[in-house]
């Protein structure tokens, strides 16, 4: 049975709260979930969509969350908690069938149905809310969180205003479509999709003559085989393309993926902001990389084409960028093309693209023009973040003890794991160990083998006796 959950606070309408979430994706979700049972806690989510949404548009047959089941939206900072995956198959009656199938990485529809089991049963969440602007009120010491309650149609109904003593913005990411596709991608009725859509599509897609995919990230690599799949055999007609070197696979191995722990997270946001700057790009493998089982999966549904005889109709090429795009023939799409190592172009006309081109984080100006004032920011102009995931505030509003906290927010300060679900808990619970002044949630003081950086030995407890002559150690250079 589902759990019941404690009743929430009571909530007098002038107080303020302690914490709006703004956003209900799976990080803020873990938020909800981990703060649910701190009943001192008074929260208030809002997100403008009707319901709890995660990437509905990629949920293809048989794709998996490239992380363990055990990181889902609490385990890893309360394995005791109701709101666990584990917990949510027992609610199912479907414990039994998960332990048979042995399955470490489950499927993309199953974690979307397991977070919407835990959205559904949380009264602190609050959908088809569209937050509009955050601004500190310096008289009463509290943000001000304005927002519009839409209506089944989209169409605004009411005006509110919420008060908080903290708010944590979760607002996630946003497709991002190249300059040069931009034009295409826009114009009604021009197939030209980006992968986050590419299940409403999906059968317009199956039905153009030729299909360009163009991005070689794991979403590309879901997407080509998906629609490799559907056609048939000698007329795949299909193109793959994208800017990086080669079709990689995602660093997996076990001291690899311990670059996606904490004790990386403290290392990385300790590092100078040049460094941190380089190293970002430079460890695109460890996260934009694609899983060597959807590699496999791909390679064994090219071989099998080619059992009777001839080679598939699919054309799989790195190194690749588009320079330019438009229309021809008023139905076609006319792609310019540059291989970044041979320094060729070329041309090709397709009659469907799929960009698999990522996503960007959506941006914070426009949402906190009212803090505008108060934030302090690095040399690139983006926010600095503390180790507690604060953004760095004027101390006229900090000394009060509010703070403005943000999830997928700073990669820039804490590395490659920002994005990662393995991570969501246990910044969850750092964000509510920090606002509590308390530790509702006890964090593992190590979470990884390799030791990141060079540490100062601590000076020994014990001084030598007096008697005792210094004893000279040649210098080494140990490089």
């Amino acid at each position: 049975m589902t759990p019941h959950p404690p009743h929430p606070p009571h909530h007098e309408p002038a107080a303020p709260r302690d914490l709006v979430g703004i956003g209900i994706g799976p990080f803020n979700l873990s938020l909800a979930a981990l703060a649910h049972p701190l009943a001192e806690l008074d929260t208030a989510f809002y997100d403008r969509s009707p319901t709890f949404q995660w990437h509905p548009g990629l949920l293809i047959e048989d794709s998996t969350i490239q992380v363990p089941f055990l990181a889902d939206l609490v385990t890893l900072a309360d394995p005791a908690s109701p709101w666990t995956f584990l917990n949510y198959l027992k609610t199912r009656e479907r414990l039994f069938p998960f332990y048979f199938a042995e399955r470490f990485h489950i499927r993309r529809t199953e974690y979307d149905a397991y977070c919407r089991w835990v959205a559904g049963n949380l009264p602190a969440l609050h959908f088809g809310h569209r937050v509009d602007a955050v601004r500190w009120n310096p008289e009463h010491a509290v943000f001000e969180v304005d927002h519009t309650r839409l209506g089944g149609d989209g169409q605004e109904e009411t005006h509110g205003r919420t008060r908080a003593r903290n708010v944590v913005l979760g607002i996630g990411t946003e497709p991002h479509v190249p300059d040069p596709l931009k034009p295409l991608a826009d114009a009604p009725g021009v197939p030209v999709v980006h992968a986050a859509d590419y299940l409403h599509h999906r059968d317009t897609l199956l039905a153009a003559g030729h299909i360009t995919v163009i991005g070689t990230g794991q979403s590309g690599a879901e997407i080509f085989l998906d629609l490799l799949r559907h056609r048939p055999a000698g007329r795949e007609s299909i193109h793959w393309l994208g800017r990086t070197g080669a079709f990689a696979p995602m660093e997996y191995s076990k001291l690899g993926l311990e670059h996606f722990t904490p004790d990386y997270t403290r290392y990385f946001h300790g590092l100078a902001e040049p460094v941190r700057d380089q190293l970002v790009p430079a460890q695109w493998q460890l996260h934009k990389g694609i899983d060597t089982d959807t590699l496999a999966a791909i390679h064994d549904e090219l071989y099998r084409r080619t059992l009777h005889g001839g080679w598939p109709d699919a054309v799989l090429t790195p190194g690749v960028r588009v320079r330019t795009a438009g229309r021809v023939a008023a139905t076609r799409i006319e792609l310019h093309l540059e291989h970044t190592q041979q320094h060729t172009r070329t041309r090709l006309t397709t009659d469907a693209v799929v960009l698999a081109t990522g996503y960007r984080q959506r941006p914070l100006d426009q949402l906190l023009a009212g803090l505008d004032p108060y934030l302090c920011r690095d040399s690139s102009e983006r926010p600095r973040v503390d180790a507690r995931f604060r953004l760095a505030l004027d101390p006229r509003i900090t000394a009060s003890g509010c703070h403005v906290y943000v999830q997928n927010a700073e990669i820039h300060t804490h590395g490659v794991g920002t994005p990662d679900l393995g991570l969501a808990a246990w910044r969850s619970a750092t964000i509510l160990n920090a606002l509590t002044g308390t530790e509702p949630y006890p964090l593992p003081t190590r979470t990884a083998f390799t030791t990141f950086g060079l540490k100062p030995h601590p000076r020994p407890h014990t001084q030598p006796a007096r008697h005792a002559a210094p004893t000279l150690v040649p210098l080494v250079d140990q490089r």
